[in-house]
């Protein structure tokens, strides 16, 4: 990852520490599964701590949590938002325990430290109509119901697109979805998900059809020659990777007229109000997210409550 600076500067391969943090990312997909957008940013973050190390004229593995907190301080004082600060905290953390517990370093600096306070936002999500936009954007019909050919790429669009809001999974357990995971039969797929968990998720009727269609007209054309146990390839028969995947997104967005700002994480958002505000329970949602902790999924049931106390408000003569 040779990357040259301006100013005479370090290129970052040549960083003090560079080979450690490298090797900590190596471990993040070897032991933990972490997706690549976790890696990238895992790895940017900590490039960016090693650059500032080298200003300072720091050992970066050597560092104080006083010196730690000067880092945190001047990010601040740069007025980066607090979600940044935090993240980068999280990566030092998580970055000094592994150099602990690998023996590179005797204690953890970054143990002792604490983040600025993140102000509280609900997830967003996207609204019935708008959904329905979106989702229309690759479909076999537009909106008022007149047909249009779909491409192979359109058939596979709309097959992720259906999938996410299915069944909540994220981009990378899309992305990793295998063919031996998908029971169209039994309306139901198997993903890996954060620290190689898998779980078992049921999809609908709509997701299984464009799914089906998908799998039996669109990929084989998209394969062409070529072989792939992944469910879902590029056009040119590749892998369909997560960042392909967020691109298309975006895409989709723009076309309906939609916030560009979401992500597809909007999608899992969507999933889990729309099921908690149809009468699922937090457990059952709990393991279709494959949450950890059932306070991981309560979120939303502040959501649902938003959305019920907006629909009182709107209907109720007296509101």
């Amino acid at each position: 990852m040779s990357s040259a600076c301006a100013d005479g500067q370090l290129p970052d391969d040549e960083l003090p520490g560079f080979d450690d943090a490298d090797a900590f990312c190596d471990a993040l997909v070897v032991e933990r599964g972490a997706s690549e957008h976790t890696v990238r940013n895992y790895r940017a973050d900590l490039l960016d701590y090693l650059r500032w190390a080298h200003r300072q004229g720091f050992d970066p593995l050597a560092i104080t949590h006083k010196q730690l907190r000067f880092y945190l301080g001047e990010l601040d004082q740069a007025r980066y938002a607090r979600s940044t600060v935090n993240r980068r905290l999280s990566a030092l953390r998580s970055f000094f325990r592994w150099l602990n517990v690998t023996g590179r370093i005797e204690s953890d600096p970054a143990s002792v430290l604490q983040g600025p306070k993140a102000a509280k936002t609900l997830p967003k999500v996207i609204r019935a109509a708008d959904m329905a936009r979106l989702l229309s954007i690759h479909g076999p019909r537009e909106l008022d119901g007149t047909p249009r050919d779909q491409t192979p790429e359109d058939m596979r669009d709309l097959a992720v697109l259906e999938l996410l809001y299915a069944c909540g999974a994220r981009v990378s357990e899309a992305s990793g979805l295998k063919t031996a995971d998908v029971d169209l039969e039994r309306r139901q797929v198997k993903v890996l998900g954060k620290g190689s968990k898998e779980r078992i998720i049921p999809i609908h009727e709509l997701a299984v059809q464009a799914m089906a269609d998908y799998a039996s007209i669109a990929r084989p054309k998209l394969l062409g020659a070529k072989a792939s146990d992944r469910f879902f390839v590029s056009s040119r028969g590749n892998p369909y990777s997560t960042d392909a995947i967020r691109k298309m997104f975006k895409r989709a967005l723009r076309e309906a007229g939609l916030d560009e700002g979401l992500s597809p994480h909007a999608m899992r958002h969507t999933f889990a109000t729309d099921m908690l505000s149809g009468g699922a329970d937090l457990r059952s949602v709990q393991e279709m997210l494959g949450h950890a902790s059932l306070s991981t999924t309560q979120i939303y049931t502040h959501i649902s409550a938003e959305r019920l106390r907006a629909v009182h408000a709107q209907a109720h003569p007296r509101a």
